[in-house]
């Protein structure tokens, strides 16, 4: 009998082993891709008729070899953590976020004066107000990547607040998973979903606002409840031990402010100050694409002028200020990137790592001390970058072993003579369950919606009932999929032992796909808008 609960790296090549037996056990089988133009963008799709099956392709001495192409695959998502981690950790050498999370808990404690803030609870207010603004980033642009940059600014706020790290992963991560699968203007999913179905892009947005107000509600009562009990009594934390780390951390910084500002952060400030200007000179007006809707809007040069104007504002202060007004203005330029310039995991990275070096310049760290603390921080987060790619040496193994599309196939013979509910119910389970082997959204469009829009017309069930039902079976299970390198990278950084994960994350994925139920059966027994 286990008395001790297996490492990480050990849980995931005991899936890659179970994977490699599904091997053995599917016979091997394809459809054929077809390259097709969705929303602009070219894309390859199965053609639903063209499922043959193949000689299987089983797996054994690959369930090695699997690991390093795991690495391969996610690449960009292992040098996205570490470049991430060795950037964060030059920030945390000045000390400025340590000081900024002191400020705010600080300005925070004025809010208990009054009466009714004091009622409703300040922390409550600050946590939903946080995890508000995260669920709109995943509903609207598909926030999903780029939280392993915010996991280590909400751990050690939420530990400072009395919480734990569950809570801090909550604040970013749960909270875009939960706008990712109630949108309403993602264009990775819903976009994608609608385009491969020939529907009009983001047509029945009414009901989904509906769906991702719900899906919130339920959602945050469930991080707030917990964040309470927490609260209260920290010893009963599923990563109580675990968060030692960050408590020691913060306990490190008895925190005492020195108002000072070297030469050489005006210095840096001025260079930055030219680079924004010639910036907003090559790209005045932006682009920026929300759900179908195109704004032309001075995004930059607006985003430039704020950038001067408060970096002057908090040099006359302090260092420590002006290294949060880079930061804060990272956030603000990596959203313009995404929704104008779509960014991926390259271009906030270097973002980042440009964050990192000016802060270190600006702190008066020397090319050297900026380098040692970098690769600091690269070898503190190397265990979570090393577990995204063990983790791709799964998906590797189905996918050369022929059988995804074999599972897909064989699911949807399932859904024959069920009925309207028991077919769109049928297709939610069945999107939940691929979602554990193909955690890309835009992917499992690809694979699953030429097939599930045309069964849909079959059996008299509107084809946006069966893209919601894809949306709402792709976003809950993002929260707990191994397969996922989001995921895995932001337990990582957390400290978060994925097992202890799955033990909180689990009750609140079972409330989800209840309510996730619950929410389809609308789109099958009610004349609604769009559907």
């Amino acid at each position: 009998m286990l008395r001790k609960v297996p490492h990480t790296y050990v849980i995931i090549f005991v899936l890659i082993v179970f994977s490699a037996l599904l091997t053995w056990m599917i016979p091997g089988g394809e459809f054929v891709r077809e390259t097709v133009t969705v929303n602009g963008v070219e894309r390859s799709v199965i053609n639903p008729d063209s499922f043959h099956y193949i000689e299987s392709s089983r797996q054994s001495w690959q369930i090695f070899s699997a690991f390093f192409d795991g690495f391969v695959n996610t690449a960009p998502i292992i040098a996205f953590i570490l470049m991430i981690g060795g950037a964060f950790w030059i920030l945390n050498e000045s000390k400025s976020i340590d000081i900024g999370i002191y400020s705010f808990l600080q300005f925070s404690k004025k809010w208990e004066r009054s009466r009714v803030l004091r009622k409703l609870g300040v922390n409550n207010i600050i946590l939903t107000g946080i995890m508000l603004m995260f669920s709109l980033f995943g509903a609207v642009f598909g926030m999903s990547e780029e939280t392993i940059a915010f996991t280590i600014i909400f751990v050690p706020l939420a530990i400072s607040m009395g919480y734990d790290s569950i809570v801090g992963v909550s604040l970013c991560f749960v909270a875009a998973a939960l706008g990712f699968a109630g949108a309403f203007l993602n264009p990775f999913t819903v976009g994608i979903a609608q385009g491969l179905s020939d529907l009009p892009l983001f047509s029945g947005i009414e009901y989904r606002i509906v769906m991702w107000v719900l899906i919130n509600a339920a959602g945050f009562a469930y991080i707030l409840w917990y964040a309470a009990r927490i609260k209260k009594h920290p010893e009963k934390s599923l990563v109580h031990d675990d968060d030692q780390h960050w408590r020691h951390r913060n306990s490190e910084n008895n925190i005492q402010i020195d108002y000072n500002v070297p030469r050489i952060a005006w210095y840096s400030f001025l260079f930055l100050t030219v680079v924004f200007l010639a910036f907003s000179y090559s790209q005045p007006i932006t682009d920026l694409n929300i759900g179908n809707h195109v704004f032309r809007f001075p995004a930059v040069p607006l985003g430039a002028a704020l950038f001067i104007l408060f970096g002057i504002l908090s040099l006359r202060k302090s260092v420590h200020f002006y290294i949060l007004n880079l930061l804060l203005f990272t956030v603000v330029f990596l959203i313009i990137g995404v929704m104008g310039y779509q960014w991926y995991v390259m271009e906030i990275a270097t973002l980042f790592l440009a964050l990192g070096v000016f802060s270190g310049i600006a702190a008066g760290n020397t090319a050297n001390q900026i380098t040692q603390s970098f690769i600091a921080g690269a070898k503190d987060i190397l265990s979570a970058a090393m577990v995204v790619g063990l983790a791709g040496g799964i998906i590797v193994v189905l996918e050369d072993g022929k059988i995804i599309d074999t599972i897909l196939y064989g699911v949807s013979k399932t859904m024959q003579d069920m009925g309207k509910v028991g077919s769109v119910t049928a297709m939610y389970l069945i999107q939940t369950f691929l979602n554990i082997f193909i955690p890309s959204g835009s992917g499992k469009a690809a694979l699953t919606m030429p097939m599930m829009s045309q069964f849909s017309d079959l059996i008299g069930i509107s084809r946006q009932a069966t893209v919601v039902a894809f949306q709402l079976g792709d976003g809950f299970t993002n929260m707990i999929t191994p397969t996922s390198g989001v995921l895995i990278g932001v337990l990582g950084i957390a400290r978060i032992p994925y097992e202890k994960w799955v033990k909180w994350v689990v009750p609140l994925i079972v409330i989800l796909s209840v309510l996730g139920f619950l929410l389809l059966l609308p789109t099958v027994l009610l004349p609604l808008n769009g559907f």
